[in-house]
């Protein structure tokens, strides 16, 4: 499907468009276009990859006409451009709408005007039952995702949504690991909070099922286990030769969770199990309601959300048998020093 295709990632500079190079990078598409507004990035990525297929635009989603610059010609788009950490969202909430919510209608209205087969945009847990700005701009998001994909005929728009990315920039594996090195006690925001855990290869591979298996409008959710921070900080510092490195506990950040749901309660009323993954229907009615409900249909009350409580709880062992699969992880038991996972 991707033969002498055109695909084009925004925020490619990321740590998913990364991801999505050294899977895609060698394979047979004709170009793939990273659109971001950090040209050091760019610089860095055109350096380490050096490859002629790999094409760079600068420029912000925010601004529709620098996306459709790089949107046209462009067959196929996975959309990663966003505003990611809560807390700084939370000081600046306008700034994570104006990324995350107006970039995703410039993308997706470039991509409708210029003809774009398929669309997969990312979206997070935090989405669900949003308590923070991040969450509430990316909840919005799939609102957008929604309503554009009714306006396309030709545009097949869909969306993921997956939890934390392990190892990845700004995430708190490479801050532990930083700790343990210079001999720091690790700082934990609440020993029971539980959280999804993904590697960049599940969040790669959960996209590409989207991307293959979409129809306009649905949503796909990868099911992931979850572990408290203590389990992971403690398997963290089994790994790294510091079982009795200390731990502190500093309490909650702005805007975080005791816990996170990939789905709500009215989604799992409606969504699909299809073994690893569920998909998540779009509500097709228009506003002219002839009926709500039907016999046989499941009632909302009668659905549960999923969230990172109720799934497979991973122990210490578990935990340590996931962070041995990170390229970070490996490098850093190996003592070798390594950035996190771009």
């Amino acid at each position: 499907m991707f033969k002498d295709k055109i695909l084009l990632i925004t925020g490619g500079t990321g740590s998913f468009g990364n991801a999505v190079l050294r899977r895609f990078l060698e394979s047979d598409l004709r170009e793939i276009r990273i659109l971001s507004r950090d040209e050091k990035k760019q610089d860095d990525m055109r350096k380490k990859y050096n490859n002629t297929k790999l094409k760079f635009h600068i420029g912000d989603v925010r601004d529709y006409n620098s996306v459709l610059n790089a949107v046209r010609g462009v067959d196929f788009i996975f959309h990663a451009a966003a505003l990611k950490q809560v807390p700084s969202c939370e000081f600046y909430p306008l700034e994570a709408a104006k990324t995350n919510v107006l970039g995703t209608e410039n993308t997706l209205e470039a991509a409708i005007n210029c003809g774009v087969k398929r669309v997969v945009c990312l979206s997070t847990d935090k989405a669900v039952y949003p308590i923070n700005a991040m969450g509430i701009s990316k909840a919005l998001m799939e609102k957008v995702v929604v309503a554009k994909s009714r306006l396309s005929d030709q545009t097949v728009i869909c969306a993921t949504r997956y939890g934390n990315v392990m190892a990845s920039r700004g995430s708190v594996i490479p801050l532990f690991t930083n700790q343990i090195r210079a001999g720091q006690p690790i700082t934990i925001t609440d020993p029971e909070m539980t959280r999804f855990m993904m590697t960049l290869n599940d969040a790669v591979d959960l996209v590409l099922y989207a991307f293959e298996h979409g129809s306009p409008g649905e949503i796909f959710v990868q099911k992931a286990p979850a572990a408290t921070i203590k389990t992971l900080a403690t398997a963290l510092t089994s790994l790294l030769d510091a079982p009795d490195h200390p731990i502190h506990t500093i309490g909650t950040r702005h805007g975080e969770k005791l816990f996170e749901a990939l789905l709500s309660r009215e989604e799992m009323a409606a969504a699909e199990d299809l073994g690893g993954y569920f998909r998540v229907p779009p509500d097709l009615r228009d506003l002219n309601y002839s009926k709500f409900f039907e016999e046989g249909e499941v009632r909302i009350s009668e659905a549960q959300d999923y969230n990172s409580h109720n799934t497979t709880r991973l122990d210490v062992e578990g935990m340590q048998m996931l962070l041995k699969k990170l390229r970070f992880v490996q490098a850093t038991m190996r003592g070798e020093h390594v950035e996190p996972e771009e």
